[in-house]
Parts: structure tokens; C-alpha cells; sequence
């Protein structure tokens, strides 16, 4: 299935106006009933990525990153992944996955990072830099894995970076915050990093992180290193003007951990606002409040309650990954584990 979707802003028309979330609870049991019915009948097992509707990741056998989600896939008995997530989580389930049916709850479901590179595209720049060694994010599509010599998550794309001798030069991709992390973690010069962005965290400025930080100075802030403002917090940090002890630059899977752990009463997180209520469940003691409040990502919402009950009842929408491109990518994701720490996936 080839799903083609604008580089920059979801259509508008994606994205349902109400959620089941704010139905009467007996509706939203029913729901949950007929989707675990569902399940049943077609040996599927449901995951959810942590941006999705509060509903969808609570009717899930599993939530989590991409990566963890479809490690989740791989192992799992069931013949039939549900993937409740965008069109690249779902591709990545399938390279490690090749035996199960995948499918995805509605196609339409893109991420403006993921398409910010093609495959022409990354051939065409491995040509002006022959000998680099390529890594890239997990957020890439199975054809971008394949021409991949390495995938990092945000979580260890240092320590994949490291691991790469030093006189190599390394073209990464295709996210520029998380490449600009990675360049000023290691100190690499000859590292390359690829102009992409996801529109969601690109939209999380420094300017609301900064204005956030100084109403609350007690708060911790959890920010994703994908975002615009990741370099922001560095800033604040540095300058004294938020301790840096407060300050953790995380992947989705790294604040779920941390927010496990934290002793403050309040903490500020900068991503997509589905990863809050993810949060809220691991540590209801702690107020946990976005940076900016409409950073949702469409694509990530059109994976509507009627979407999930249709694609079980009707098996569709099926993502398929052809032979040789899943081996080559699955050779890609392979490489990252073997170096070291997988960490989250996103």
C-alpha cells in the first residue's frame, strides 16, 4: 500500500471534532467491548503509539513507542497486528513482523517527518558523500530503511553515532533537531544532518518553553529532542536560568520512566499532547502540563474509535512491505540493536 500524504500540515478534514472520550462511560464500555470482541474473532492484538487518542490507547493490549510497539508485534502469538499509530509504525511491524497481517486503522495516517525524505532523495545525497555511513531515525519509511546502514532511536542516537570511527563521515537523518542533539553530544564535526522536521514539534518554540519555565521555575521539563525548543531548554539551562537539573531532554519511553520517578509536584512537557495522558497514568500524583497545548498531530487523530472498529471487522487497511526492501531495512534496525542499548523508539 503506498499512502501519500502533504510533507508539512495533515488535511483538516483528518481529524474527527469529537472523540469517544466524551461520551457517557457506558458508550465508550460498549466500545470497548465490541473491540475486544473484534480482536478476539480475528486473533488480532491492538497496540497504540502514545500520541493517540486517550480512548485508543486505553483499548489497547500494549501502548508504547513505535520501536517497543513493534518489538511487541514480532513477539506476539497473535496473527493479526493492529496498529494504531502512523503509517511508518505500522511498515516497521511488518519488517519485523513479515509472517503476521498488518493493518492500519485508517491509510491516511502519515507523519510529516517520516516523508521530509524519500529514497531517491537519500541516494542522490549518499552519492555526494560516498563512504558516509547512513543512520537513520526509526521515523523513516521501510524504503529509506533499506538505503539505511544503521537506524538509532532518540534515545541512543549518540551512542549509535559513537559507535562509528571517528574519520567516517555520517549523514543523518532526516530529523534536524534531534541531528543537532546528536552533533553537539558528540562534538562531530563531519556529522550531516538532513534538513527534516516534524511539523508538530518544530511548532514547540523556545519562546512558550521559556515563558512556561518562568511561571513554574519549580517544574521539571521533559522535552522530546525532536522539538524546536530542545535547544532552548539547553539555553536555560546553561544560563542558570532554569537548573539544570530540571531540565531532561527525553525520548517518549525516557519520560515514561522518568515521570515514574519524579518528586516534583509539576513538570512541563514538550511534545505531541497525546503523551500526556500516558503520564497522567504513571504519576497522578504529579501535574504534568504541555508547553504548548496544540501541539497535536493530525495524522496521529485519524485513527479515530469507528477506524479501529472498522479495520477489525472489515481487516482493513493492509500495509504491505515487498521482500527485498523489508530485508534490507530489517538488516538496518538489526544493526541498531546489536550495537548496543535499542532505547525507546521515538
Amino acid at each position: 500500500m503506498t499512502v501519500t500524504v502533504d510533507a508539512h500540515q495533515p488535511p483538516t478534514d483528518l481529524v474527527e471534532p469529537r472523540s469517544l472520550g466524551e461520551a457517557p462511560d457506558e458508550v465508550v464500555e460498549q466500545w470497548a467491548a465490541e473491540v475486544r470482541r473484534l480482536a478476539r474473532e480475528r486473533d488480532a492484538v491492538v497496540l497504540a503509539h502514545n500520541y493517540q487518542r486517550p480512548e485508543i490507547q486505553d483499548v489497547a493490549d500494549h501502548t508504547g513507542d513505535s520501536l517497543a510497539l513493534s518489538r511487541v508485534a514480532a513477539a506476539s502469538d497473535a496473527s493479526t497486528i493492529v496498529f494504531c499509530g502512523v503509517h511508518f509504525m505500522a511498515e516497521t511491524a511488518k519488517i519485523l513482523a513479515p509472517g503476521k497481517t498488518v493493518l492500519i486503522p485508517d491509510a491516511r495516517a502519515g507523519c510529516s517527518l517520516a516523508d521530509s525524505i524519500t529514497a531517491d532523495e537519500l541516494r542522490a545525497w549518499k552519492a555526494e558523500h560516498p563512504g558516509a555511513v547512513v543512520v537513520s531515525y526509526v521515523n523513516t519509511t521501510a524504503a529509506v530503511k533499506a538505503e539505511t546502514d544503521v537506524c538509532c532511536t532518540s534515545s541512543n542516537a549518540v551512542e549509535v553515532v559513537a559507535s562509528i570511527p571517528a574519520d567516517r563521515e555520517v549523514l543523518f537523518l532526516p530529523d534536524q533537531f534531534l541531528g543537532a542533539h546528536v552533533r553537539r553530544e558528540t562534538g562531530r564535526e563531519n556529522l550531516h544532518v538532513w534538513a527534516g522536521e516534524c511539523h508538530v514539534h518544530a511548532g514547540i518554540n523556545g519562546a512558550e518553553l521559556t515563558a512556561r519555565a518562568q511561571a513554574d521555575p519549580e517544574a521539571d521539563l521533559f522535552v522530546h529532542p525532536e522539538c524546536g525548543c530542545a535547544t532552548s531548554a539547553l539555553y536555560l539551562a546553561g544560563a542558570g536560568a532554569v537548573p539544570a537539573e530540571q531540565v531532561h531532554i527525553l525520548s517518549t519511553g525516557g519520560m515514561l520512566d522518568a515521570a515514574k520517578n519524579t518528586t516534583k509536584r509539576s513538570v512541563l512537557v514538550a511534545t505531541e499532547v497525546g503523551m500526556l495522558h500516558q503520564l497522567r497514568r504513571a504519576n497522578p500524583a504529579v501535574d504534568f502540563r504541555a508547553v504548548n497545548d496544540r501541539a497535536a498531530c493530525g495524522y496521529m487523530k485519524t485513527i479515530t474509535p469507528g477506524a479501529l472498529t472498522r479495520a477489525l471487522r472489515e481487516g482493513r487497511d493492509e500495509v504491505h512491505v515487498d521482500a527485498a526492501t523489508a530485508a534490507r531495512a530489517r538488516a538496518s534496525v538489526e544493526r541498531m540493536i546489536e550495537i548496543g542499548r535499542p532505547g525507546g523508539g521515538e
